[in-house]
């Protein structure tokens, strides 16, 4: 397996998660504080080359019922322009819910209003890309049983 990153893109914040090696968990990294496209996309391709990621994974905000929508228009075109920016593959991960899945978990945690805002988008970052590896992992495991039984 290998280093994965994932993001929770927003229109201040990008929370940052990192899987370990073996693609097994995944924790939090960092919020960035977004100041515009460039920065923006170079803090990324920093944190990619200084943790050797080989993929990235970015929540897409679905609609409940799965479509499109304009948040996740504009996922998909940052996504896009990280693409110009770096040379490894990314994927998308449906992210809804994940917010308050997280804000949920900051909670049970007693985390007050002030450390729940500055946690949210890298806990939601890590629910994405737990998901993400969650998914991978029962892939694999019914690719397994299928050639098993071939």
């Amino acid at each position: 397996m290998a280093v994965l990153l994932g993001l929770d893109i927003g229109d201040v914040r990008i929370g940052v998660a990192l899987s370990d090696e073996l693609g097994v968990a995944a924790h939090p990294l960092c919020t960035l504080t977004r100041k515009n496209r460039k920065v923006d996309l170079i803090a990324i391709s920093d944190l990619i080359s200084i943790h050797k990621v080989e993929r990235v994974i970015i929540g897409l905000p679905l609609s409940l019922d799965g479509s499109i929508g304009p948040q996740a228009e504009k996922v998909q075109k940052f996504a896009q322009r990280l693409e110009g920016v770096i040379n490894i593959p990314i994927e998308f991960q449906d992210e809804r819910f994940t917010t308050a899945e997280a804000e949920e978990i900051l909670r049970e945690l007693n985390k007050d209003t002030k450390e729940q805002k500055e946690l949210i988008d890298e806990v939601a970052a890590v629910i994405i890309l737990t998901d993400y590896l969650n998914q991978d992992r029962e892939t694999a495991s019914t690719a397994s049983i299928n050639n098993t039984n071939a």
